[in-house]
């Protein structure tokens, strides 16, 4: 399943979903992947699967990724 993602850089944490597009906010700085680590992590928490299975279509340097999601 693929999802558009925006990233909002702020420390509530949330994740709001509507379809297939999520709005995630994220706390690590945008800078050697971080963010992008961290968004992989939470977007595994809330789907409920392993890190592995989520990998960053486009968008690895942009605030408006796509990723796709493994559901196993």
């Amino acid at each position: 399943m693929r999802y558009f993602v925006e990233v909002k850089f702020n420390s509530s944490g949330q994740i709001q979903v509507n379809g297939d597009e999520i709005i995630m906010a994220i706390k690590s700085e945008p800078k050697h992947g971080k963010a992008n680590k961290e968004l992989i992590r939470k977007a595994s928490d809330f789907f409920g699967v392993p890190e592995n299975s989520i990998r960053i279509i486009s968008g690895l340097t942009s605030k408006k990724k796509i990723i796709e999601i493994q559901r196993i």
